[in-house]
């Protein structure tokens, strides 16, 4: 049995995929030059389109970033958040796979390029610093404590305090992504396996998590 093709015009199915190339395209661009140095018109030749296409879809070079933000990492963690809301096992697992996937999706990948933008240029655009703490940070930190108040609650964890420990557990794969994003690529630097980096501070952290035995 055949696949159903599509009818549309070739023009219209484009139009359909427009916005979509303009994400991707700011994406690459806002990675490779940063925010300060990315143009619109650069954005719209590498989608392919004019600058005025552009201006259909994103009303200026904020709009555009809001947009990519939100089409990429607050997707992340919206599936996160919906995960963790059905999770009927143990935290320690719970925790240890939000992590991993924190890792895999946010920090080794592309997108460790517009964290690494809001920690260079965040101070110079305070607008764009607040909406990524709103959108971005507190909704991801809040998922960490989340799972920490819920260990504690069904004395899994022992009694810490969340809001001290959360950072305790986000700083260190922040370095990490730090580290291999930035450092390594640029100096001579010992390698490390950011597997087993992730898998060590999850497993010893998790270990001093645990609730003393009854």
């Amino acid at each position: 049995m055949q696949a159903p093709q599509d009818n549309k015009p070739r023009w219209e199915r484009r139009k359909d995929a427009r916005p979509q190339e303009l994400l991707a395209a700011a994406l690459d661009q806002f990675v490779e030059r940063g925010y300060a140095a990315t143009r619109l018109e650069d954005v719209a030749k590498r989608a392919g389109v004019s600058k005025g296409t552009l201006y259909l879809y994103f009303t200026n070079k904020e709009e555009l970033f809001k947009a990519v933000v939100r089409g990429t990492i607050v997707e992340v963690i919206g599936e996160a958040e919906q995960d963790a809301a059905g999770f009927e096992g143990h935290s320690a697992a719970l925790m240890r796979e939000l992590l991993m996937r924190w890792w895999n999706q946010c920090c080794s990948s592309q997108l460790a390029g517009i964290t690494k933008l809001m920690f260079a240029e965040g101070n110079n655009f305070p607008e764009l610093a607040h909406f990524y703490n709103e959108e971005v940070v507190a909704r991801g930190t809040g998922l960490i404590r989340s799972v920490l108040v819920r260990g504690i609650d069904r004395g899994e964890f022992r009694a810490v305090d969340p809001d001290v420990m959360t950072p305790v557990l986000v700083a260190p794969v922040m370095m990490l992504m730090m580290w291999t994003q930035s450092f390594m690529p640029a100096c001579e630097m010992p390698p490390i396996d950011p597997h087993a980096y992730m898998d060590l501070f999850i497993t010893t952290n998790l270990a001093g998590l645990a609730a003393p035995a009854q």
